[in-house]
This record gives C-alpha cells, sequence and structure tokens, in this order.
C-alpha cells in the first residue's frame, strides 16, 4: 500500500512546517510527515524550509542570524491569517516528542545545501536517540554527502537522497550510500524506474504530488509512498484505488 506523507504537514491548507499542520496531518489520517531543518545563531534546530523567514513568516533575514529564542518570537501563519492564533517555528525536538504519541513515521529533510551548518547531523542524531525514534525516521537531503555522514554516524536511522533530476539505475545509486530508498521530483519518475527500483528492494516515494491523476498513477503503481501538500486528498485517492481492487 501506498503511503501518504504530509509535505511540510498539512501545507495546502495550514501554515507549513507549523505544529498545527502536523497535527492536522494527523486527523487527516496521514501516515507519516515531511519536514526541513535549518539551524539557528546559537545552534538550535529549527523547523523551516528556507534559509530565510521572510516567506513564512513576518520576520526577516537568515534563519542562521537569528538566535532560537528570537526567531520563536515571529509569527509562522504568513498567508493564513484567518487562523486567530499565532504559530511559532518550531524546534525539531518538540515535533519529536509530539511524534512520540503517535506511530506516523517522519521523514527529516537536512536543509545544510545552501549553508553547511556544522554539527547538524550529530545534533538530530542525537535527538532521534533521545526520542527513541530511530525505527521511524527517514532522514532526506538534497546534499548527499551529509546523508553518507549520517549513515555513517548511525547506520540504524533511514537515508533518502533527494533527486531533482532523474539519474540512471537509481536504485543502484541508491544502494552505493545505503540508502534504502530515494526520493525524486515527480515529474522525472518513469514506470519502469518505480517498478525497478521496487524489485531491487529500494523504496520510492515520490514529492511533491498534489494532483489527482499523478497520486492515482503513484498509488496504482504501487510507489512507497508520496508527499503531498493534501494528505487528505491523497488518502481519498488512495481509498477509491483499493475500492476499485
Amino acid at each position: 500500500m501506498t503511503l501518504i506523507f504530509a509535505h511540510r504537514g498539512f501545507a495546502a491548507s495550514f501554515p507549513e512546517n507549523t505544529m498545527k499542520s502536523f497535527t492536522e496531518a494527523q486527523k487527516a489520517g496521514a501516515d507519516g510527515i515531511e519536514l526541513d531543518v535549518q539551524m539557528t545563531k546559537d545552534g538550535e534546530l529549527v523547523v523551516i524550509h528556507d534559509e530565510k523567514v521572510d516567506r513564512t513568516t513576518d520576520g526577516k533575514g537568515y534563519v542562521r542570524e537569528y538566535t532560537a529564542s528570537d526567531l520563536r518570537k515571529l509569527d509562522a501563519r504568513y498567508k493564513f491569517q484567518e487562523l486567530h492564533k499565532k504559530e511559532q517555528i518550531p524546534f525539531l525536538e518538540e515535533v519529536l516528542n509530539w511524534l512520540k504519541g503517535n506511530s506516523m513515521v517522519c521523514n527529516i529533510e537536512l536543509k545544510n545545501g545552501v549553508f553547511p551548518y556544522k554539527g547538524m547531523e550529530e545534533k538530530v542524531i542525537s535527538l532521534i536517540r533521545r526520542n527513541r525514534l530511530e525505527n521511524r525516521i527517514i532522514l532526506s537531503s538534497f546534499n548527499h554527502y551529509s546523508l553518507v555522514h549520517a549513515f555513517r554516524l548511525s547506520p540504524e536511522i533511514e537515508i533518502a537522497p533527494l533527486l531533482t533530476d532523474g539519474i540512471y539505475m537509481p536504485w543502484i545509486y541508491a544502494e552505493s550510500i545505503r540508502a534504502k530508498g530515494f526520493h525524486p521530483h515527480h515529474r522525472t519518475l518513469h514506470d519502469s524506474i518505480i517498478s525497478l527500483s521496487l524489485k531491487h528492494g529500494i523504496e520510492v516515494r515520490p514529492y511533491t504530488v498534489n494532483n489527482e491523476h499523478a497520486m492515482e498513477r503513484f498509488i496504482k503503481l504501487r510507489t512507497s509512498a508520496i508527499i503531498t501538500d493534501d494528505p487528505a486528498k491523497g488518502l481519498a485517492i488512495r481509498k477509491a484505488c483499493m475500492q476499485e481492487n
């Protein structure tokens, strides 16, 4: 069965990468969440996609130039001003602590391609181990050197490289870096790549799948998971596909 991962939480209807977005994804019935991690000036791991706070908060500037306490003062509701309650940028520790109360999988994307945050892998792994979530976490990144480093630090935590372009025989590449799967851009993903990867025991989880026809295609091809902004839509399409069978 194709799992439904909520991209930055239920980002289609709630402020991305906030606790509100994650809890609403859980309420919708998502199998997992995907989130992004950056590091503050004082070394705290925070959940936000962009290197800058400008797009998703009422603040300006780089995440790495804020202290954790100053970052928490920002309002992360951005385009969802109809929500009455201010939303903070979460700490990764806060999200992992919440995950202990449910059974969801969590895909943590290490956002260290633009700024190579020193010690990020060690800090993320330490938090995962402290919360005993090793078997429910997937570490992904466009920085594949970082993923290899993370695997060497903690071979018990799954890694999955993010791919923007199609590569030749991606299941072989995944195996070469000890990854159990890969996360390709959905437009690069041919049917044969899915079937051959799965045949070789490599999981395929395309991002960011929001189109209904694309969702249906991946579900019918038994893709390992889809990463979507709208988990409710994905779950409804999965249910319809299962009823057809």
